[in-house]
């Protein structure tokens, strides 16, 4: 009874809230969100649920974008085990566009990539729950190019945050050729707005201006006007480089009444600084700061640390020109603490994700123990049928020579010897196959023992650091409750930030152990993906930059060289382009780490020379595939300067939780999974290396 009210209450309001013309796109109050959030937590109905976790996701992406992902998180474990195909493409496009806004940018990556698979093939247009809210007209092939349009779309805003210009218009072109085939003008609003951003960048102010202007009109026959405001604000940019304060004002205040109207809270404080902008190139400072002012207002209340630190940065700037040193140096300490706070939780940020655990290894032994079963068994069907191929002689043997009496005795003899080595042969295989049985089992239970406890080792330490200072806390919660009594308010205040640094430490292992389960789960995943024809070269470029973005996105300090050797004789090979590229990624993200670990340390190079971090990045093609030997194979290298690996521990590289980085910033199930990545493709996965020098990753597949 209880569910049969919560799909009504929700379905009731999801009714009122889709007077809007698009349903793909949603739009709810606070206070309805907080009566979805009470019927998700109440619903037992696993499509429902679904449905209620998209909604609450799509209203946190522009507020709180850590609560957006973790609803379509949710939105997509809930779609996989509904086997919803098409759910399943639109929670990794919503989750993968919420990580690149949350710097994440390879598990981003992934998620579109995965989203397209799914979204290419018509396929998902079975079994569609809701059709409405993918195709107004009801049709599955109209849903699915809805779904897929909005994932390109969303990808193209991860290239934009890692300078990727070309792959981000193409994933705009790519969804714009989408939105004008099925007529979806929200669709094509959205990317008229990302395009018109772009040209902006450029200084193409012709190009920019056409396309706010086209998604300004699609706007006006859609629903979704979110970003209308942002609309405004770039044609009044595109007016301010022409000279045109005039327009550019309208335009900005224009920016400023829509975001409003939307209740787009990050959009509207940039619509202030705009305005601010424009009234510093005007000489109104003043001006300048009082809408500089509301920005920060604004954009603390949303919890974007990086505008309000851009904020203390213009407001330094605008009071040193006015002459007012007092609140200039008041907004440079602001900008220096949160600058430096802001620096140090990007260090700490972990973002390894991967794919395959234990239970995949379990698995493929469990395969490859049923393959030596059915070898053992066409053994035994052949003994068998050799064994009925010598009766059968014997018998003609016998039947030709019956009037010989040495004949048929000498034949009836070596019946008696067959019979006997068939009983023998037979209780033979009858041992082997009880011993194969035995080992095998063994063989199972030491891989799983050896894994399980490579897991209660690596959760038991953070485990430890909880337990430990969880007491230590206790002891000095009693000593400040004495001191309070002694009226000692100094030492009470001195302890209090003593059990405030412990709570922090039992957060970041608590995280650390969340970071070791998330691991195990993501690397128990298989993969479902087919092998198709892939430029490695292109894959191997595209990574090598993502992961050096990646890096910088979560260390400014971070530099290192970057070169490449491509052998462009190669062309296509079939691969599963998503684990090959897990595999490279994480070799060039440990390269680049190592080379970084280097240059941080007081001697990176004897005699007090310059050290330049490096990371090489090669392909080449050994041989063909008529030449026999080594020929028919690619081999990738991936090749860094740093320290080398010791030999001690050269051995222990590829095993499950082994990892030489410090404790809380790795999980040690990178080099794990590679290795078996390559080795289900028919490679290998090898490392050449010399202490003090560096090491080079080597990877060879075969050419299908």
């Amino acid at each position: 009874m209880k569910l049969s009210i919560n799909i009504f209450f929700f379905l009731l309001v999801a009714a009122s809230a889709k007077a809007q013309q698009d349903p793909y796109v949603e739009n709810w109050t606070d206070s309805q969100v907080d009566s979805l959030r009470m019927v998700l937590s109440h619903t037992a109905n696993d499509t429902m649920g679904m449905r209620i976790s998209r909604s609450i996701g799509w209203h946190y992406q522009e507020i709180n974008r850590d609560s957006s992902l973790y609803f379509h998180e949710q939105e997509l474990a809930l779609a996989r085990k509904l086997h919803l195909k098409l759910w399943e493409a639109d929670a990794l496009d919503q989750a993968g566009w919420v990580l690149s806004q949350l710097k994440n940018y390879s598990l981003s990556l992934q998620y579109f990539l995965d989203a397209i698979k799914i979204a290419e093939n018509s396929d998902c247009e079975k079994n569609i729950w809701q059709i409405i809210l993918f195709a107004k007209d009801k049709k599955t092939a109209t849903a699915r190019l809805t779904v897929l349009g909005f994932i390109y779309n969303d990808m193209s805003q991860l290239y934009k945050a890692v300078g990727n210009d070309e792959k981000e218009l193409s994933s705009l072109y790519q969804s714009l050729k989408i939105g004008k085939g099925i007529n979806n003008y929200t669709m094509l609003s959205t990317v008229s707005v990302n395009l018109a951003e772009q040209y902006l960048k450029i200084n193409n102010q012709d190009s920019a201006i056409y396309y706010a202007q086209q998604a300004i009109d699609y706007m006006e026959n859609t629903g979704f006007k979110t970003y209308k405001g942002y609309a405004f604000t770039i044609l009044g940019y595109a007016y301010l480089k022409e000279n045109n304060y005039d327009l550019a004002k309208q335009n900005f205040e224009k920016s400023v009444f829509q975001n409003q109207k939307q209740d787009n809270r990050t959009a509207l404080p940039y619509s202030y600084l705009c305005l601010a902008d424009l009234f510093r190139i005007s000489g109104k400072p003043d001006s300048s700061i009082y809408y500089t002012k509301k920005a920060l207002a604004d954009y603390r209340n949303v919890g974007l640390s990086a505008e309000v630190n851009n904020c203390y940065d213009s407001l330094y700037s605008l009071y040193k020109l006015t002459g007012n040193n007092d609140s200039a140096f008041h907004y440079i300490q602001l900008y220096k603490n949160l600058n430096d706070s802001l620096n140090k939780a990007d260090k700490e940020k972990i973002n390894e994700y991967q794919n395959v655990g234990f239970n995949e290894k379990i698995k493929t032994q469990e395969l490859q123990s049923e393959q030596t079963r059915r070898e053992n068994n066409i053994r035994t069907y052949i003994l068998l049928a050799g064994i009925a191929v010598f009766m059968l002689i014997a018998f003609l043997l016998y039947k030709n020579n019956r009037n010989r009496k040495k004949a048929n005795e000498l034949l009836q003899k070596q019946k008696e010897e067959i019979e006997i080595q068939k009983r023998n042969a037979e209780g033979t295989l009858a041992e082997l196959k009880a011993a194969q049985s035995q080992l095998i089992q063994s063989e199972k239970m030491a891989s799983l023992g050896e894994l399980t406890a490579g897991i209660a080792h690596e959760i038991q330490n953070p485990l430890n650091f909880v337990n430990n200072f969880s007491e230590v806390s206790n002891e000095l919660i009693d000593e400040m409750n004495e001191e309070l009594k002694k009226g000692d308010i100094e030492e009470a205040k001195a302890i209090s930030s003593d059990i405030k640094q412990n709570l922090e430490k039992i957060n970041h292992h608590g995280k650390r152990a969340d970071a070791i389960v998330k691991g195990m789960l993501q690397h128990s995943r298989s993969s479902t993906a087919t092998k198709e024809p892939t430029d490695i070269n292109k894959l191997a470029d595209e990574y090598l930059r993502l992961a050096y973005h990646g890096l910088r996105a979560k260390d400014k300090s971070f530099n290192a060289t970057m070169k490449t050797d491509f052998d462009e004789s190669i062309g296509n090979i079939n691969i599963i382009p998503q684990d090959i590229g897990r595999v490279i990624l994480n070799l060039i993200t440990n390269a680049f780490y190592v080379v970084n670990e280097k240059k941080k340390s007081p001697h990176p190079l004897k005699g007090g020379e310059p050290y330049e971090p490096t990371v090489t990045v090669t392909t080449k093609k050994l041989g063909s595939p008529q030449t026999g030997g080594d020929g028919g194979k690619v081999e990738i290298s991936v090749k860094d300067n740093g320290n080398g690996i010791p030999k001690k521990v050269l051995d222990k590289i590829f095993q499950p939780f082994f990892t030489t980085k410090p404790t809380g910033q790795g999980t040690g199930l990178g080099l794990s999974l590679s290795y078996d990545i390559v080795k289900a493709h028919g490679g290998e996965l090898k490392v050449e290396t010399k202490e003090n020098e560096g090491s080079t990753f080597i990877i060879q597949l075969p050419i299908v």
